[in-house]
């Protein structure tokens, strides 16, 4: 399963995300309030999983192109950015030494994954929508 290939690595520095994300930062409360696992669902039919290379984790990629939008930034701009903002990184459930991924995977990922997907309704409507349906 594609969701089993990306986890987070656990290291000494990832507390310096309690020190640093302060509590009510934007990124921290919708990583607490959405569960983003609805992406899997949606893109599982995007990706060959028996072709022996591990794919950029789909969720993370998604979470990619959300700071993109939440912050107005170019494909480019937001990997630089996930490069020193930590509440970025944090975001992105990536350690604080985690290199980023290259433009070209957003720009691929957005166009080849995407491409038959309404990504309004993937960024703001369906996470949403998943936690009305679980309260």
């Amino acid at each position: 399963m594609i969701q089993n290939q990306q986890s987070m690595a656990f290291n000494p520095y990832m507390d310096l995300y309690n020190l640093i994300v302060p509590k009510d930062n934007l990124l921290r409360r919708i990583n607490d309030l959405v569960d983003f696992s609805f992406v899997y669902d949606e893109l599982k039919n995007k990706y060959c999983l028996d072709n022996c290379r591990n794919a950029i984790d789909p969720i993370r990629m998604f979470k990619y192109l959300l700071l993109k939008s939440i912050y107005d930034l170019s494909d480019v701009d937001v990997v630089e950015r996930s490069t020193y903002d930590m509440s970025f990184k944090f975001f992105l459930g990536m350690a604080p030494e985690d290199a980023v991924i290259d433009p070209i995977s957003l720009i691929k990922f957005r166009k080849l994954r995407l491409k038959d997907i309404n990504l309004l309704d993937m960024l703001i409507i369906k996470p949403w929508k998943l936690r009305l349906e679980r309260k």
